[in-house]
């Protein structure tokens, strides 16, 4: 039986400033919503217990955006990698849970390049690799790096594009 090989390919160092800018702008809004929800406990004089939870919470929420926003989008690149060849997409991510996952190009069905507003102002995309009852992504590839892996793995797996 042949081994199959590490993926050694790795992302776009860039997504360190989009993964930091995207967790930036979901824990300000966390934390506006606590915020608001404390007024709103304290106003409406809601019961001791809900306003006691969301004091710990508004006291918590900083030290999870420092973990988000200063720590973890560099741990994520550190160990993001994919590889593709004839047979197999290959991806490897996780910082505490490490996953390696073999897509076999017979079971893909279809692969796509998306990008949103936070990826457009990098040029980078997101690869949607979908099989047999899951779908897989590669994020932040520059706009040439992904259309070709696109490609490939769409050759690969002999996927039609419709027009």
């Amino acid at each position: 039986m042949e081994s199959i090989y590490e993926p050694t390919s790795r992302i776009s160092k860039q997504a360190i400033k989009v993964w930091r800018l995207s967790n930036l702008i979901t824990d300000v809004i966390g934390i506006i919503i606590i915020g608001a929800l404390l007024w709103a406990g304290i106003y409406f004089d809601w019961f001791q217990w809900i306003i006691t939870i969301l004091w710990i919470l508004l006291g918590v929420a900083p030290l999870f955006s420092i973990w988000s926003v200063f720590f973890e989008p560099s741990l994520l690149y550190k160990y993001w990698r994919y590889g593709m060849d004839e047979e197999y997409v290959r991806l490897k991510y996780g910082i505490f849970n490490r996953k390696h996952t073999v897509i076999p190009m017979t079971k893909i069905q279809y692969v796509s390049a998306e990008q949103g507003p936070i990826l457009r102002k990098y040029g980078l995309y997101t690869i949607e690799i979908g099989s047999m009852g899951s779908s897989h992504e590669i994020p932040a590839l520059s706009e040439e790096e992904a259309f070709l892996l696109r490609d490939q793995i769409a050759h690969h797996a002999k996927i039609k594009e419709v027009e």
